[in-house]
């Protein structure tokens, strides 16, 4: 195992992974570049703590239209592209750096999850999202964007992913959390009593008896007025103040179980309906990044 460095309680690694395969291009993997680009950096040294970028993936889009010969390449794109950033988060938490991976697609948690549960098997997972991802496969595509947190659910146990946000789904609440064994609190709920939305949200992270958080943050969890440079806004959403104080308090109010690594997916400035949309959505990714590290790292907001 390699050395620790004298500084790594104070590293924030930062992983680009520019996926944007499942489901066609939509300009997803365009976030990483963009989200460097809004002074990522800069937010995060100003808080006192020292940047390590370990860079992207590589990511290869599909080359063929056929039906059959895409869903082959995309099955080899993916699973090159997950062995890339599980070894890119296990050399950045061996270093014990904080792993904080930029999306591209949400099929980016599922290797750093299974990364960080193999290094911490007492791992949970705070959610943000407007959907599930909670399918047991896609078009005959095991692990993507809308699986990821099946596999998560059944990797870490019951109780250990708890998903916020949630309106873009077929199902009821009831339907998932008993089949897929996850704790959910609706975006409805949450906008109707926001202070009661956060105590019991920070309840089911408690009983799941975790040694570590995982935070996976998919922007479209927001309401579309404040993050509509996505794949897929939804209204009525979650607002930007209430889940930088949900995030604050998880990484601050959890005694045991740290935050120990982080993402933010989903960001698509090029499908903004405007310039001015494109940048509410960079500040707002910006904010909950910064408002992440603060309570992870143990700095001032």
């Amino acid at each position: 195992m390699a050395q620790k460095s004298k500084d790594s309680r104070r590293t924030v690694a930062i992983i680009g992974a520019p996926l944007d395969l499942g489901a066609g291009r939509r300009g997803v993997d365009m976030g990483p570049s963009a989200l460097r680009v809004a002074n990522l950096n800069a937010h995060i040294e100003s808080l006192g703590f020292r940047v390590e970028d370990l860079g992207n993936v590589a990511v290869e889009q599909p080359e063929s239209a056929h039906p059959g010969h895409r869903r082959a390449r995309y099955l080899q794109h993916i699973a090159a592209t997950c062995r890339d950033l599980a070894a890119r988060v296990e050399s950045a938490a061996e270093r014990g750096y904080f792993p904080l991976v930029l999306g591209g697609d949400h099929s980016v948690a599922w290797p750093v999850v299974k990364a960080l549960a193999a290094a911490r098997p007492n791992l949970a997972v705070l959610h943000l999202d407007a959907h599930t991802d909670l399918l047991e496969e896609r078009l005959g595509v095991r692990y993507c964007f809308a699986t990821w947190a099946w596999h998560a659910a059944r990797l870490l146990g019951p109780g250990r992913v708890v998903q916020v946000g949630i309106r873009a789904t077929r199902r009821d609440r009831a339907h998932w959390e008993q089949v897929a064994g996850v704790r959910q609190f609706w975006a409805a709920d949450v906008r109707r009593e926001p202070e009661r939305a956060e105590e019991e949200i920070l309840a089911a992270l408690r009983a799941a008896g975790a040694s570590g958080l995982y935070l996976s943050n998919d922007i479209d969890g927001t309401d579309e007025r404040f993050a509509e440079a996505t794949g897929t806004p939804e209204p009525r959403g979650l607002l930007p103040d209430f889940v930088r104080r949900l995030i604050g308090r998880a990484g601050r109010e959890l005694p045991g179980c740290p935050l120990v690594g982080a993402d933010l997916v989903e960001v698509a400035p090029a499908l903004a309906r405007s310039g001015a949309g494109a940048i509410e959505t960079l500040a707002t990714g910006a904010g909950y990044l910064r408002e992440t590290l603060a309570a992870a790292l143990g700095g001032p907001v």
